[in-house]
């Protein structure tokens, strides 16, 4: 996979303390950090359930490596560190990585806001430290209430695991709280009503994900996913649905239920992409950022970081993160006949 050497770079928009500006104009505020490419599920849409090539332990981003980048980053004003793998809460010290990110402040002075995304397994377990530690924000993946369909889906009996940590999620002080579900046909697609009453019975906003070829095994299949339009048909026999303007970057269109407070949200970036307002940039568990989830090309930190007695490392941070966002395309291709999909799973490259 291509990666590029920022000083190759020209017209990088500003510098040191900057805002981190593409060329198509687009202001980048949040930034994914995947702290594991490891998983305790392997789900059907992700990962094979044998024989997958984890990163070398050795290139796994340390704590103090993920603080660095995120130093500068927040200096350049991204505003939100999202938290995600594989499973964030493999990592043996989430805690402290919660606790040193939070630290980090904007030049304003205000904190930066952290949020994770997590199949909740370990949640119940791990939640008051990580509450302790700053985590002001949770998405937990639900992709489907039936025990034996979980089953199927993540090749893992776990099912209990995961509602234990979302009820232990909705009895915290977390809002908003959001649900995430991949919807495919002939899979989970007759449980979309279910789920969104599974959500608001706790409190959260159920988000629905159109399936992406982001898969390990490059099997996606476009005619499995079930699109925003057919979600959207399912439950408007149930609820009446009224669009929520203001969208801005967030990556889910949004529409009350029965005129709210409750919302359901649906991510649709194959068939209504939202390319033209994304706010979002990723770092790999192995130190290299993406500036789209289908991209081919990484950037590659590791090299800046593990350099002996570098004095200039945060400012070659910095030009790399510009060199990143400058090389954003106005949009990810799915729906080009040319459209590549990435060699790294969604579990590698994270969510």
């Amino acid at each position: 996979m291509p990666r590029p050497d920022p000083r190759s770079s020209h017209a990088l928009a500003g510098g040191p303390g900057d805002p981190l500006v593409d060329t198509h104009g687009r202001v980048h505020r949040d930034l994914r950090i995947s702290l594991t490419d490891r998983c305790s599920l392997r789900c059907t849409y992700c990962m094979p359930e044998q024989g997958n090539e984890w990163l070398a332990r050795s290139s796994i981003l340390s704590t103090d490596e993920i603080v660095r980048i995120a130093t500068v980053a927040a200096a350049d004003g991204i505003t939100t560190f999202r938290l995600t793998g594989g499973e964030p809460l493999l990592r043996t010290d989430i805690g402290d990585v919660v606790r040193r990110l939070a630290a980090i402040t904007a030049p304003d002075g205000r904190p930066v806001d952290i949020a994770m995304t997590t199949n909740g397994i370990r949640l119940r377990e791990l939640l008051p430290e990580l509450t302790d530690a700053g985590l002001r924000r949770l998405n937990i993946s639900i992709d489907t209430l039936r025990r034996a369909r979980f089953h199927e889906l993540t090749r893992r009996d776990r099912l209990d695991d995961v509602l234990d940590g979302i009820a232990a999620a909705a009895a915290s002080a977390l809002r908003p709280l959001k649900l995430n579900a991949v919807a495919m046909r002939d899979v989970n697609d007759d449980e979309l009503v279910d789920l969104v009453e599974f959500a608001v019975a706790h409190d959260a906003q159920m988000r629905f994900i159109e399936q992406m070829p982001l898969d390990a095994g490059h099997t996606w299949d476009r005619a499995r996913m079930v699109t925003q339009d057919e979600i959207l048909g399912t439950l408007s026999a149930r609820w009446s649905l009224t669009p929520v303007p203001g969208r801005g970057g967030a990556p889910a269109a949004r529409w009350l239920l029965d005129g709210g407070p409750h919302t359901v949200g649906v991510i649709a970036s194959v068939t209504a992409p939202f390319c033209g307002d994304c706010d979002r940039l990723r770092l790999t568990a192995d130190g290299q950022l993406r500036n789209c989830l289908f991209s081919t090309t990484e950037y590659d930190l590791l090299p800046i970081l593990r350099r002996a007695g570098s004095g200039d490392g945060e400012e070659e941070i910095d030009r790399m993160l510009r060199s990143c966002v400058h090389g954003k395309l106005p949009g990810h291709a799915i729906n080009d006949p040319s459209f590549l999909q990435p060699a790294r799973g969604m579990n590698a490259i994270g969510g």
